[in-house]
């Protein structure tokens, strides 16, 4: 057991008066440490603030952590004249501080107090590579199919400003001050190695906030994530994570590309809502766009939220009950070859627009194997003939390579940087 793990047994304790027990108080950097230093008796934090999610593992934090209630995503463009060696060093330093600030623990002598009377509260820090970030750090050879550039969509009204990146960076918490928090924490640790490249800020509905845990619903009211392949599935390694033995494209035990067993890729794209359009639009119709009843996320051939669709069930009227272009349909696994990726996005409202219309809609995040068998066949069906394409807007894009999670005393990526 390690010494932090000790240290924060012994502050166990409970909260009679909320009739809750078994909370674990605040860590060096939290509520704890700031009672000890004023001399005062330390004070329990909630369930929701001390929950952490461990950094070092097989996979890298925030891919199957639950939807956090605050989020940021950033990407950084490596320095002019940096390169593998102010790479590593860099990796290095986020991975240390990242460590630190999931354990709930203070971001060094420079910290700026914003999160310090809260717990860890189920703070994740992930990094990834985009395809760049190869060519900057001389390790073309080592660059995976999977970073192939995506194709183009009609849909796509992409700023390459606020597209691509060399670095990706993803911070998920339950609270927003710690979210917060570990964003300036890991834009000063870049120091002179990175520059921002763009950055954006998403929300989810905080834990706790409903009777009883649900999937969560996006800006346009619909419960969004219900075929999302789940852990306890067999085949969702396969499916979400890339192998350590070789596999086809995204083959690596033994390779040049080994340095990514057990990681994955994301595909991040801004969706834009067009909120006023589709807020004029009658509930019926709405739901027949979608293929889902907006009240309980259930197909609209009947049954609850996890009911198959029946794709080939008609009304009175002969015709199908879940429409040819209904999103639901387009973009089911059975009507695509199996093909399935994680969503795990964040909502985004960045006030009114130069149109007067709402900036807001989905970061959309998605994590899969192998993006030509994941996102890419989906989204071509969908950008073909997608009902619910008449109310959204992709504006920006990215693909970065996930490396799998480190073990002790590694950082992400270094067997990449030190290959």
């Amino acid at each position: 057991m390690r010494d932090n793990d000790i240290s924060r047994r012994r502050l166990l304790g409970t909260v009679g008066a909320a009739g809750a027990t078994g909370l674990v108080l605040g860590a060096a950097g939290g509520a704890a440490a700031h009672a000890a230093a004023s001399g005062d008796a330390p004070t329990a934090l909630t369930e929701l603030g001390s929950s952490a999610v461990a950094f070092h593992g097989t996979h890298q934090a925030g891919i199957t952590t639950p939807l956090q209630a605050r989020g940021h995503l950033i990407a950084f463009d490596l320095a002019p004249g940096a390169g593998r060696k102010e790479a590593a060093a860099l990796m290095r330093r986020w991975s240390t501080l990242a460590s630190e600030l999931m354990a709930g623990r203070v971001a060094g002598d420079g910290d700026t107090g914003v999160a310090l009377d809260a717990g860890p509260s189920s703070l994740t820090v992930t990094f990834g590579f985009g395809r760049t970030f190869f060519d900057r750090t001389g390790l073309v050879a080592q660059r995976p199919p999977g970073l192939d550039p995506l194709p183009a969509f009609s849909s796509d009204q992409l700023d390459k400003k606020r597209s691509d990146g060399d670095l990706w960076v993803q911070i998920g918490a339950d609270d927003a001050l710690v979210a917060f928090h570990a964003l300036r924490a890991i834009q000063k640790a870049a120091r002179e190695a990175a520059r921002v490249r763009w950055q954006m800020n998403g929300f989810n509905r905080s834990p706790g906030a409903t009777g009883q845990p649900m999937t969560a619903r996006n800006l346009m009211g619909q419960v969004d994530g219900t075929r999302n392949p789940k852990p306890s599935e067999p085949d969702f390694d396969r499916r979400i994570f890339v192998p350590s033995e070789p596999s086809g494209r995204s083959g690596t035990s033994g390779t040049k590309y080994a340095w990514l067993a057990g990681g994955s890729y994301a595909v991040v794209r801004r969706i834009r809502m067009l909120l006023d359009d589709w807020e004029q639009l009658p509930l019926k119709k709405q739901e027949q766009v979608i293929g889902r009843r907006k009240s309980d996320g259930a197909p609209l051939t009947g049954g609850s939220e996890t009911t198959l669709l029946d794709l080939d069930k008609t009304g009175p009227d002969g015709k199908l009950v879940i429409p040819d272009n209904a999103h639901a349909r387009i973009s089911a696994p059975e009507q695509n070859g199996g093909a399935a990726m994680l969503r795990r996005p964040f909502s985004f409202h960045d006030g009114i627009g130069a149109d007067g219309t709402p900036e807001a809609g989905l970061l959309f995040i998605c994590w899969q194997a192998d993006p030509l068998r994941g996102f890419v066949p989906v989204q071509r069906k969908l950008d073909r003939g997608d009902a619910l394409s008449a109310f959204i807007r992709h504006e920006a894009s990215g693909l970065f390579a996930v490396p799998g999670g480190p073990k002790e005393g590694e950082y992400v990526g270094q067997r990449l940087l030190e290959s």
